[in-house]
Parts: structure tokens; C-alpha cells; sequence
């Protein structure tokens, strides 16, 4: 009985708190300040940072040469054999590097590696923000054991919230059936409390940085 008497008090209280509404004003809510700390790192080191400390992998590049570089050594370092590739623009850098790659659908299961661009890269979480509306869709940044992220400094910005007011700018009123964020490679400690890393998708996630900004003189 005193678990149901407890149980009545409680509700008791909630129908009287409904019932009765508060006097007091809650006045302006302020939903445009920051509410996380600010760094005086640049984005792109506040991102290499927390990306490295997720297992990110991170490699800089100060342009398309230096990443066509970067690509073939890692390339066959990590052994990949099978490059896929559905984004245009990446496929034009594959080329000019003269690296092999498939765009059959049909053989996308049974690649190493899977090459895509990303709408945008937050740095205070170290994540990357996607979306269904990419080239590379919703299933290639999942069904490869390694994902290989192609981004811009330009595409670099300070919070999720910043991402997702980019992604409405660009879409407009057609906004992506799917966005979510990669914030490192796939884990899960289900299976006896173990963490395994690459559970249920890339057991390995490289973003490749190159530098589209302008030096000031």
C-alpha cells in the first residue's frame, strides 16, 4: 500500500502543478548566445584535435597535389585494393592522380575504401556532418571498413548548430531526408561490455583537409 500512496502523491502533485500556473514571467529566452566555451585555436586544429582523440585519423594537405600524395601512401600503408567513388568532383582528383577506383554499385560491398565528400566539419566536436543529398547518398560512408573524407578549410565551422543553419542556406525548403554526424570510427561495447571498433560500419574514418583559403598578404 505505500508504494500506491506514494505513487498517488506524486500524481497528485503533477495535476495540481498543471492545474495552477505559475505567476512568475519567464521573460526573453536567449537561443543565439554561445553556451560552449570559445577557443582561440583555429578550426582546423580545434578539429584535427578532437577528431585524433575519437581515433579519427587526420591528414592535411595543402592542396589537391599534396592530398593525390597523401591518398597513394596511405593508400598502401592500410593495403586498400578496391577505391569506390559516386562523388563527380572526386572522381575528376582520382583521375588527375591517376588512381584507380569503381563506381559500379553493384561492387560497392565488396570495397576497401569508400571516398566521399561531407557537407561540413565541426570543430568543437570533432564530427563530420552528412546528408542524403551527398553524390555518395546514404550508404557508402557505412558499408566500407574504411571511409575516406574529403573536405575544405572552407567547409569548416565551430558547432552543430552552425552546420545545420549551412546545410538550410544551401538546401533552401528541400532539406535533406537524412543529416547525421560521423564522430569517428563505428563502436559498440554490447557484446560482453567489449568495445569493438568497427562493429557496425568503418572500422576506420580518414579525413583528408585540404586548404582552399586564400593567404592574406
Amino acid at each position: 500500500m505505500t508504494d500506491v500512496t506514494s505513487r498517488e502523491k506524486i500524481l497528485k502533485k503533477i495535476r495540481k502543478a498543471l492545474t495552477n500556473k505559475s505567476t512568475h514571467e519567464m521573460g526573453d529566452v536567449d537561443l543565439e548566445s554561445e553556451i560552449y566555451h570559445t577557443s582561440d585555436e583555429p578550426l582546423e586544429i580545434q578539429f584535427a584535435q578532437n577528431f585524433s582523440a575519437l581515433n579519427g585519423k587526420f591528414i592535411f594537405c595543402e592542396n589537391e597535389t599534396e592530398f593525390i600524395e597523401n591518398f597513394v601512401f596511405f593508400s598502401k600503408d592500410n593495403n586498400w585494393k578496391t577505391v569506390f567513388c559516386l562523388e563527380p568532383d572526386i572522381k575528376d582528383i582520382l583521375k588527375k592522380g591517376k588512381i584507380k577506383f569503381s563506381d559500379n554499385e553493384e561492387q560497392l560491398l565488396n570495397t576497401d575504401a569508400g571516398v566521399t565528400f561531407c557537407e561540413c566539419l565541426i570543430a568543437r566536436t570533432g564530427s563530420i556532418m552528412i546528408t542524403s543529398k551527398q553524390a555518395s547518398g546514404r550508404r557508402l560512408p557505412v558499408y566500407s571498413n574504411y571511409h575516406i573524407v574529403i573536405a575544405y578549410t572552407s567547409q569548416l565551422v565551430n558547432n552543430i548548430k552552425d552546420g545545420l543553419k549551412l546545410i538550410k542556406n544551401k538546401y533552401g525548403s528541400k532539406i535533406p531526408s537524412m543529416i547525421s554526424t560521423i564522430s569517428g570510427p563505428s563502436r559498440t561495447a554490447d557484446i560482453e561490455k567489449t568495445l569493438v571498433q568497427g562493429a557496425h560500419g568503418p572500422k576506420e574514418v580518414f579525413v583528408f583537409l585540404i586548404d582552399d583559403i586564400p593567404v592574406e598578404e
